[in-house]
């Protein structure tokens, strides 16, 4: 089959058209021939050498397929061979066929291309753990999301709002932040140009939001800690400004503040699978209703990789990009 490999750490360019066997099938997998795969930014820190493969897991990158599935064995999870299924896989989705476990595999929803599909398992699987049952953003609650226009940005907004939140995000441009508020985003904030601890306590009323999603980091930590409110739940997932930050120990005691992260690929199918339910059960009617949609920027052949690489490090996409077979 057709896949994309990484040669050896490095830039994009290391990403090279290759030949490699069909997935050989472990218990609970299914074969699926590949129509899209999402390009995620993990997918970029595997080619860097800083998010080593978890044991057993294919070399290829690729984290989030949509295809028709072509073998397995489906018991009765009422898929059969030649549905069409999107599926979070923990690498291999570069391929023109890729293994995944049966748990983690959802239908397309209805009314949705299988480029469409492919967009969906990695962010929305990301977003409804550490959003909702990590974060515990409930009803009547605000979210702060950092990094509105990236694939999980747009994610979080939409299904956010979609739920009945008030939702703020920040992004690097005027274009991305607008784009965010048409999204759902009560509020775009320019963080070139504005404070958004300011602009999130103006807002608020000096409350502060509930819960902050945060793939930054480093010098972010202060201003967010200040922009929670009592008992708010702040949510790292990425480090993209550093893995260190002063935090004020006595914020989050005297107002008894939660900080935690999660990363989702080394976590176990069992896991994946319960996050994989209840998004069939409170996200998938939102995609089939129209009231959310996958955001794609620009899809690339598959044989680009290396292109949709240097997109994803320039940041200039707003949304998915996506490799098609």
């Amino acid at each position: 089959m057709r896949a994309i490999e990484i040669k050896q750490a490095g830039g994009p360019e290391v990403l090279v058209p290759c030949e490699r066997p069909i997935p050989v099938l472990k218990p609970g997998e299914i074969l699926i021939k590949v129509h899209a795969a999402g390009v995620n930014r993990p997918d970029v820190f595997q080619r860097l050498g800083q998010y080593p493969v978890p044991p057993g897991a294919s070399d290829l990158p690729g984290l989030e397929v949509a295809g028709e599935i072509v073998d397995g064995e489906l018991g009765d999870s009422g898929f059969k061979k030649g549905d069409l299924v999107c599926a979070l896989v923990q690498g291999g989705g570069y391929a023109e066929f890729c293994a995944a476990p049966l748990a983690q595999c959802l239908p397309a929803p209805r009314g949705l291309s299988a480029l469409q599909a492919a967009a969906l398992p990695e962010n929305y699987f990301t977003v409804w753990s550490n959003v909702f049952d990590r974060g515990l953003l409930s009803q009547g609650e605000s979210l702060l999301v950092q990094g509105g226009s990236s694939g999980i940005g747009v994610t979080a907004i939409q299904i956010a709002s979609a739920l009945g939140h008030r939702v703020f995000a920040t992004a690097g441009s005027e274009e991305k932040r607008l784009a965010c508020e048409a999204l759902g985003a009560e509020r775009g904030i320019n963080y070139k140009s504005e404070d958004f601890e300011a602009v999130v306590k103006e807002l608020t009323g000096g409350a502060g939001v509930n819960v902050i999603l945060d793939m930054v980091g480093g010098d972010y930590l202060p201003r967010e800690i200040k922009s929670l409110a009592d008992d708010g739940r702040l949510v790292f997932i990425a480090q993209l400004g550093g893995n260190r930050g002063e935090l004020d120990m006595g914020q989050v005691m005297r107002r008894r503040l939660t900080i935690t992260g999660s990363t989702l690929r080394p976590r176990p199918v069992s896991f994946k699978a319960a996050i994989a339910a209840q998004l069939r059960q409170h996200v998938w009617p939102l995609l089939e209703q129209g009231r959310i949609k996958p955001v794609i920027h620009q899809t690339f052949p598959l044989e680009q990789a290396a292109q949709a690489h240097a997109m994803m490090e320039s940041s200039a996409h707003i949304g998915k990009l996506m490799l098609q077979l």
